[in-house]
């Protein structure tokens, strides 16, 4: 099934990359709809086989995403209502989280909430140098609802987890780096050139090698020690035995670059 441009999210594919730009100007909130279009992306990506490697950005030049849509926040009217809200959100989330493909985040601004929520779903996290980041839900009087109590402690550890959203403070792309919240910062305009660019080195490797690598570290946080190296032992049993792993052994010996056909 090939990708489809939303409303509020609109894709273009090149060379095996697709990039989906969330457009819900002016800061690019994540209401009911932009979710639902997110949710059918990941859905439709993950069946594509035109496209190896999926980015996420945000339109403009002042948010990646600003959080959720708080207008929506203020209409709730009941616990149980808020709840489902936080379940779809999840839901959404972990769809492009479990995702057979790299996913990277674009963070080319303004990244708070369940902006940071969605970002730390994706794969890798590409950032431009005067992005700001954080989860201030607790000035709201709630915590986060879309996974930031569950990954951020995964990513820069539990201290420093509680200290961001226990305090609610906005921090820079440099703290984000030097945590281990993000791979890479990079000048602001430079922020989808450079994600583009490390989609199209990831898109050339072996398809099938990428696809396991991928399965190992999702669930590489969930398993056990001796559980996780067993899956290891049988995914790199299935890349031993592709012909692309032939085709890669080959050109190593042969000191050429190798010619990989997914296969």
């Amino acid at each position: 099934m090939p990708l489809t441009s939303g409303t509020n999210v609109k894709v273009t594919v090149e060379d095996r990359v697709a990039v989906a730009t969330i457009d819900h100007r002016p800061v690019n909130a994540l209401d009911k709809q932009t979710m639902e279009e997110l949710d059918r992306l990941a859905a439709e990506a993950d069946g594509d086989e035109g496209v190896k490697v999926l980015i996420l950005t945000g339109a403009g030049s002042l948010a990646f995403v600003a959080g959720a849509d708080i207008k929506a926040l203020s209409d709730i009217t009941s616990g149980e209502e808020a709840a489902r809200l936080s379940s779809m959100g999840q839901a959404v989330l972990l769809r492009l989280e479990r995702l057979s493909k790299p996913v990277i985040a674009a963070i080319n601004g303004i990244c708070l909430g369940g902006g940071l929520e969605l970002a730390m779903a994706c794969h890798l996290r590409i950032t431009g140098d005067r992005a700001r980041f954080g989860q201030p839900e607790i000035g709201l009087g709630i915590v986060p609802g879309w996974g930031g109590t569950q990954r951020l402690p995964r990513l820069i550890g539990p201290a420093k987890a509680a200290e961001w959203i226990l305090g609610g403070e906005v921090y820079s792309a440099q703290e984000a780096l030097r945590l281990g919240l993000v791979n890479l910062v990079v000048p602001q305009d430079q922020v989808l050139k450079a994600s583009k660019d490390f989609a199209r080195k990831l898109a050339g490797k072996p398809g099938v090698a990428l696809r396991e690598a991928l399965r190992l570290l999702q669930a590489a946080p969930h398993s056990a020690l001796e559980a996780g190296l067993a899956k290891e032992a049988e995914a790199f049993g299935r890349t031993a035995a592709t012909a692309d792993c032939r085709e890669g052994v080959r050109a190593f010996l042969e000191k050429r670059q190798p010619k990989f056909s997914d296969r």
